[in-house]
């Protein structure tokens, strides 16, 4: 036998696998998740200097004015009133946003956000409206003030939904339920679900409405490059510039005589002379507690505003998120949407006592200005409000600005609310994007967030009569605002299908583990530097109001 026979045969060593190859770095480089954006020239605690922060001041002011005039042209001559009630009531409207939005950044949320009137009221409202349509008024005025009284009556009641939710913690409490997965559809909601009010208003005067769009655009994001000395001025106050030429050209085409044989919706949208508000607006009027008489209490529509001001705090939850983001500040906490949302309910009552036509909500537009300036400091958001009760308090040089085509705020709503939506989808980084699961439950809350409002919208008459029509007329003003709200639509959707679908076992891919500690007072050490009071009121305000 060989010697070979006394030996066992060795198995070679095993051949060890490549490593995968990585083909993310072979195509390009990946982008780590950032949870705050570092493009930021000013974020929420740093401030520019006082000329740049005053002229940024009055873009928040022109921006937000554009809603105010928009609801108060809708409504008030529904209810009888003319060009003088509706110059009053956009006062009234101004000097309440100024007021709140002081508040909001002083003992609310802390976020850099305007509150300005919400269109999530105009259902409640026009079923008031419709209410007294067929009741006899000696004058169109007189029926003006009855329904603005029952407004406000309605509004004094409502606001303690949101009082309730905020300081009874209620909401805080829904918020702790929120995951990324969550938070995005409502977020991308609060600016995609305005798109009504974006094109369809520009292509309303598609002679001033398109250059608009074009010219912010083009200045903005490309002249800005090609002239490196303006850089920074038309980074941040492009939408000023913009806005003056095409009023200007506005101007010029209606002196022209360039509308006056177009159709009566083309010379209301196009011309600068058909807003009336220069002509009939005091020129000093202080918005005073029930200037326009007692208010009126009815069962029926102080219901129907709840849902209202419930729709009004979705909205304002995902603007917050979103605002939080653009200022360069961590996710906001429970306890910070617990007084944001409680502050907004006492503001709220005193819109009512001060009879403003409708309820107030964080502004979309204004947080996207946020990112379109790159400029999220809350002083400057805080200055605006001295443009806001300056305005609504002399009249005239109120009015002059308010008279701007609505065609041509809705271009700037295009760029604004699609800055807004970018945002949300942004956070989606912190969540599994390749999980089936994760991907099921963001695309139906994001879709039905959209079809179902979609539907209530195509099915509502232009009185406000929604496709909920039973005979109990408050129930049907609940349904038909909740549902009509893209937010408050992705809320419910998403709140419950993220916390009931294998919730337990897939916390760490619905980004759980990243989102928890924003949600506790104490859960970040950064919460504290940027939602605290200030001057250490802290120490003064009983825990519940923290």
């Amino acid at each position: 036998m060989g010697e070979t026979d006394h030996h066992h045969h060795q198995a070679p060593p095993p051949v060890q696998a490549p490593p995968p190859q990585n083909f993310g770095l072979s195509r390009g480089p990946t982008w780590t998740p950032a949870e705050q954006l570092l493009q930021l020239h000013y974020c929420i605690h740093s401030n520019p200097s006082w000329p740049q922060a005053i002229l940024l001041a009055f873009q928040h002011y022109i921006v937000m004015l554009g809603t105010t005039v928009m609801i108060a042209t809708m409504l008030v001559p529904a209810m009888g009133g003319d060009h003088g009630d509706k110059a009053r009531v956009i006062q009234t409207l101004l000097f309440m946003s100024g007021f709140n939005t002081l508040l909001q950044t002083w003992f609310g949320s802390r976020l850099p956000t305007v509150m300005g009137a919400s269109y999530a009221f105009v259902i409640p409202v026009l079923s008031t409206i419709n209410d007294y349509t067929d009741m006899t008024f000696s004058s169109g005025h007189e029926r003006f003030l009855y329904t603005i009284r029952t407004i406000q009556g309605s509004l004094i009641v409502s606001s303690l939904i949101n009082v309730f939710l905020g300081y009874g913690r209620i909401w805080g409490n829904l918020i702790r339920l929120f995951s990324p997965i969550v938070v995005v559809p409502v977020v991308c909601l609060v600016g995609l679900g305005l798109f009504a009010r974006g094109f369809p208003n520009v292509a309303s005067c598609i002679q001033i409405g398109l250059p608009m769009l074009i010219l912010l655009v083009i200045t903005q994001q490309y002249f800005k490059r090609l002239v490196p000395r303006a850089h920074h001025v038309l980074e941040k106050f492009a939408l000023l510039l913009c806005a003056a030429v095409v009023w200007a050209f506005a101007a010029i085409l209606t002196v022209a005589g360039a509308y006056n044989t177009a159709r009566v919706s083309t010379q209301t949208n196009c011309r600068t002379d058909r807003s009336y508000l220069l002509s009939t607006a005091p020129w000093i009027k202080v918005p005073y507690p029930f200037q326009w008489g007692t208010p009126i209490f009815k069962a029926s529509h102080v219901f129907g505003m709840m849902g209202a001001a419930l729709v009004s705090s979705a909205e304002s939850t995902g603007t917050f998120f979103a605002a939080a983001r653009l200022s360069g500040a961590t996710p906001p906490p429970a306890h910070v949407f617990n007084r944001g949302i409680g502050l907004q309910g006492i503001c709220m009552l005193a819109e009512g006592i001060f009879g403003s036509l409708v309820g107030t909500t964080a502004s979309v537009e204004n947080v996207g200005l946020l990112g379109l300036t790159h400029i999220g400091s809350r002083r400057v958001v805080q200055i605006s409000c001295a443009f806001m009760i300056f305005f609504a308090i002399f009249g005239k040089f109120g009015a002059f600005f308010a008279s701007i085509p609505i065609p041509i705020f809705a271009a700037i709503y295009c760029v604004l609310y699609g800055l807004v939506a970018a945002v949300g989808i942004s956070l989606i980084q912190f969540a599994n994007t390749n999980s089936m699961r994760n991907m099921y439950v963001f695309g139906l809350t994001l879709f039905l967030g959209i079809s179902i409002p979609q539907y209530f919208a195509m099915n509502s008459a232009p009185d406000g009569h929604g496709p909920v029509r039973t005979n109990a007329g408050w129930f049907n003003d609940i349904l038909n605002t909740i549902f009509s709200s893209p937010p408050t639509v992705a809320i419910i959707v998403g709140t419950i299908l993220d916390n009931t679908l294998e919730a337990k076992h897939t916390a760490t891919e619905r980004g759980l583990p990243w989102w928890a500690p924003f949600q506790a007072r104490k859960g970040d050490v950064r919460n504290d530097e940027f939602y605290r009071f200030p001057l250490k009121l802290t120490e003064h305000i009983p825990s519940r109001f923290r």
